[in-house]
């Protein structure tokens, strides 16, 4: 193997100059190694902009603006993609992203194409659920091996003022579709809200009766309109202060040090709960992701506004290896961490939304 020098981390910049896609001082490896040595082998890839609901910490009220249909990357681009990072890469995990992925007509061929390029490699889907009852069956005979939904609440009130959208009969119903097809693990992730903290524990207690693993999430600075503020988020430790009132929870901590959630055991077990604390317990060192925007760009991490473009060389007639070259050079200029606690952090101009989660 050879040995690479990872140099010091720094804290990031918005600073875009330079070649994003250099591979200066690079070692000789295919894999997607960055200048701090961490690999990433997990992919997350959205597909759309679109989606059903329009949750206050991710889109504007009137929704993203729309992206061309033929800026968005076909079925057949998407699935050349995957196997590119299969393949060449390295990559070992896929998820499916928004947007809401529910939103692509042909989702059910993006997963089926893809199953049948890459035997063998999970195939994921972050969702919000709506609608999903009426597809999970064709889903997961495509090859969609698992989903993570996302709900902050099952109090019915709550969740239309988070949303802007009165669905949680339709999420809840996509939840149960899931785990009757075998869409396993079934996840569910919630995003740490001050206005639902008070509800985190009955959350917690439906997921636990509902046999799926719960996670809650520190609100990122990645809302559309701007309005985060560390100081109003709830952190890790509230949460378990607010959760040990009804729980008793024993931490467990992380199996695979690249997993972002923590874990703790309910009340002796088995079920657990686990919290992604990207806030307050930065994971950035061990971050083992890559992302690629509806657009075709790949986005080295959440908190870059540096992109790199894909799809114009899967128009203009580039090959694979050139492809995957582009990725490697994307990755290896990956910045060592998000730096939200750093003085004059600037977030990124698109919010979770655009990104894809």
């Amino acid at each position: 193997m050879t040995p690479v020098v990872v140099g010091i981390p720094t804290v990031r910049s918005n600073s875009v100059r330079g070649n994003p896609a250099s591979m200066t001082g690079r070692p000789d490896t295919d894999v997607l190694i960055d200048k701090f040595g961490r690999v990433a082998r997990d992919l997350r890839i959205s597909i759309t902009e679109k989606c059903s609901l329009r949750c206050t910490y991710c889109m504007p009220e009137e929704g993203l603006p729309v992206i061309p249909a033929e800026d968005l990357l076909s079925t057949e681009e998407i699935v050349r993609v995957v196997g590119i990072g299969v393949d060449r890469l390295g990559i070992r995990e896929v998820r499916f992203t928004g947007g809401e992925p529910l939103m692509r007509k042909d989702l059910e061929k993006i997963i089926s194409g893809c199953a049948e390029r890459v035997p063998g490699i999970p195939l994921a889907m972050t969702t919000n659920a709506v609608g999903l009852e009426h597809r999970a069956q064709q889903l997961a005979a495509a090859g969609l091996t698992r989903v993570n939904v996302s709900l902050d609440s099952v109090d019915r009130a709550h969740f239309a003022e988070l949303t802007r959208r009165d669905r949680l009969p339709s999420v809840l119903a996509g939840i149960h579709a899931a785990a009757r097809v075998g869409l396993a693990p079934l996840k569910v992730n919630a995003v740490l809200m001050r206005e639902t903290l008070s509800g985190a524990a009955e959350l917690l207690h439906w997921c636990v009766d509902a046999g799926v693993e719960l996670r809650f999430i520190e609100q990122m600075p990645l809302d559309a309109d701007h309005t985060w503020a560390r100081e109003n988020m709830v952190t890790a430790e509230e949460l378990l202060t607010v959760l040990g009132t009804r729980f008793t929870l024993a931490a467990i901590g992380r199996d695979d040090p690249s997993a972002p959630a923590e874990e703790w055991k309910i009340d002796g077990g088995p079920a657990t709960v686990g919290i992604i604390a990207s806030v307050t317990r930065s994971f950035c060192a061990d971050c083992d992701r890559t992302r690629m925007t509806a657009e075709g760009t790949i986005r080295s991490c959440l908190f870059s506004d540096r992109e790199v473009d894909l799809r114009a060389a899967l128009r203009s007639g580039g090959g694979d290896d050139e492809i995957a070259d582009l990725w490697r050079g994307a990755m290896w200029n990956k910045w060592a961490g998000h730096g939200i606690a750093a003085e004059g952090f600037v977030p990124p101009e698109r919010s979770m939304g655009a990104i894809g989660g």
